[in-house]
C-alpha cells in the first residue's frame, strides 16, 4: 500500500517537472521579483545577488507547497471529495514550513537570525501566497494531475466493481461523473472512483446499459421509464433518480427504453 501510495505521489510530482507552463511562471516570477526588488531587496542588494535571492527563496518555497499540496490531494482523497479542496489544504499547511525556510534563506544572505515569532510572522504573511499558488496551479494544471493519479492502464476484460469496497460490490446500477472522479452506484452502495469516465465505461461491459449523457451511464435493468420535464428528456431509475439525457443520445435512448 505505501509502495503504491509513493508510485502515485511520484507521478504527481513528474507533472510539475515536466510541465513548461510551470516552468515559465517560475522564472517569470523569479525575475519579476528580481528586477523589481520588493521588500526591501532593490535598497540592499545588486541585481545579481536579488536574483540570487529570489530563485533561491521561490525555489525553496514551491517545493515545500508542491510537496504538500500533492501529499495532502493524495492522503485526502477519502475524506475531501473536491481535488482543489485537498490541494488547498495541503498548500495552507505549507506556509509554516515555507516561514521558517524563508527566515534560513534570510539568514544565509542577510545574517538574520531567525526565531519562533519571526518563523510564524513569516508564514503568516506566506499564508495569502500559498493560496494564490493553488488556485493557479489547480486553474493550470488539474487535468494532469488526475490523470497522473489515474490507473496508468485498464484492462478491457477488468470489471469496475472489482475497484469498490466489498461491500459495496453488487449489481451495477449507473455511473456519473464527478469532478476527477466517476461515482459507481450498485444494489448495495456508492463509491468514488478516481477514474476517467471513458475507462469507467470501458469497464461496464459485462453488464448491458447506456451512456445517456456526457455525465452519466445507466444500467438497462436500472430504467423505470422515460419522462419529459420542460422539453427535456429524462430516464427515471428504478430508485427514483433522474438522470438527464442529452440530445446526441436521445435517439438511443427511444429507441432502447421504448
Amino acid at each position: 500500500m505505501i509502495h503504491l501510495f509513493l508510485q502515485s505521489t511520484l507521478r504527481e510530482l513528474q507533472v510539475f517537472l515536466h510541465s513548461r507552463r510551470f516552468w515559465g511562471t517560475f522564472a517569470a516570477i523569479v525575475l519579476l521579483f528580481a528586477v523589481t526588488g520588493p521588500y526591501g531587496t532593490m535598497e540592499s542588494m545588486a541585481f545579481g545577488e536579488r536574483l540570487a535571492y529570489w530563485l533561491t527563496l521561490h525555489a525553496l518555497a514551491w517545493t515545500i507547497a508542491i510537496l504538500c499540496a500533492v501529499t495532502a490531494e493524495r492522503l485526502l482523497r477519502g475524506m475531501i471529495v473536491s481535488m482543489f479542496a485537498r490541494m488547498m489544504a495541503g498548500s495552507l499547511i505549507a506556509a509554516l514550513p515555507i516561514g521558517f525556510a524563508i527566515g534560513l534563506v534570510d539568514h544565509v544572505f542577510a545574517g538574520e537570525a531567525t526565531t519562533l515569532e519571526s518563523g510564524l510572522q513569516r508564514a503568516l504573511f506566506a499564508v495569502p501566497l500559498c493560496a494564490l499558488f493553488c488556485l493557479l496551479t489547480y486553474m493550470a494544471m488539474s487535468q494532469k494531475i488526475a490523470e497522473a493519479a489515474a490507473p496508468q492502464e485498464t484492462s478491457p476484460a477488468a470489471s469496475i466493481l472489482d475497484r469498490l469496497k466489498p461491500e459495496n460490490r453488487g449489481s451495477l446500477l449507473r455511473l456519473s461523473v464527478q469532478d476527477h472522479y466517476t461515482e459507481v452506484v450498485t444494489s448495495r452502495g456508492r463509491e468514488l472512483v478516481l477514474l476517467r469516465f471513458a475507462d469507467a465505461l470501458r469497464e461496464t461491459a459485462a453488464t448491458p446499459g447506456l451512456r445517456v449523457h456526457r455525465s452519466h451511464w445507466v444500467a438497462d435493468a436500472h430504467v423505470e421509464s422515460l419522462k419529459r420535464d420542460n422539453g427535456r428528456l429524462l430516464i427515471l431509475t428504478r430508485d427514483g433518480t433522474e438522470i438527464p439525457v442529452s440530445r446526441s443520445y436521445a435517439e438511443d435512448v427511444r429507441r432502447r427504453f421504448t
